[in-house]
């Protein structure tokens, strides 16, 4: 095999251009429309000021405009009308009727957050649970079917304490729990 000078070789150019490098185009000249901007300003803030200077002296009663009647300057201000709304007379002397009324309590409530096959899923769901500081159960229900495993927490006296619970799960990644009413 024949031996290469590499010596004597030119080097590569580098077919990337710098990004600090300027084309010759674009150094060349200014765009056609930065032109046209700079003639529209150069004529139109001459003729704005033209425009002002020349309408300076000119009276506001020369000026082209609607002819409005003027009406006669009176001194004196006209008197106030008499009210005729009653309404805050008749609220200093208004009595509320105070009704009462019972609340009902619509029962305890158990938030179920799984139902699975296996009581290891269930299981695993439950410890899930337990990390994020809550108590949860396991209960076996037996279907016509099959055996389903149902991981729930309760019981709760307000919907409020259930729901707050179901927001801190969902923050904790444990997701599909849903409110029920205790049977």
């Amino acid at each position: 095999m024949a031996h290469q000078d590499y010596v004597s070789r030119s080097r590569a150019k580098n077919k990337k251009q710098s990004p600090y490098k300027k084309n010759a185009e674009q150094v060349a000249g200014t765009p056609l429309k930065v032109k046209l901007i700079a003639a529209f300003l150069v004529i139109a803030i001459p003729s704005f000021g033209y425009m002002l200077w020349s309408i300076k002296d000119v009276a506001p009663d020369t000026v082209a405009a609607p002819k409005v009647h003027k009406a006669k300057k009176t001194t004196e201000l006209p008197e106030p009308p008499e009210e005729k709304w009653t309404y805050v007379d008749d609220l200093k002397s208004k009595q509320v009727e105070v009704g009462e009324y019972e609340v009902k309590q619509r029962g305890p409530y158990k938030m179920q957050c799984g139902s699975f096959k296996t009581r290891k899923q269930a299981e695993s769901l439950k410890a899930k649970i337990a990390f994020t500081g809550l108590e949860a159960q396991v209960s076996k229900s037996v279907g016509t079917s099959s055996t389903w495993y149902k991981v729930y927490l309760g019981p709760y006296t307000k919907k409020r304490n259930a729901e707050k619970d179901k927001h801190k799960l969902k923050n904790n990644a444990v997701h599909g729990c849903k409110i029920w009413g205790w049977d």
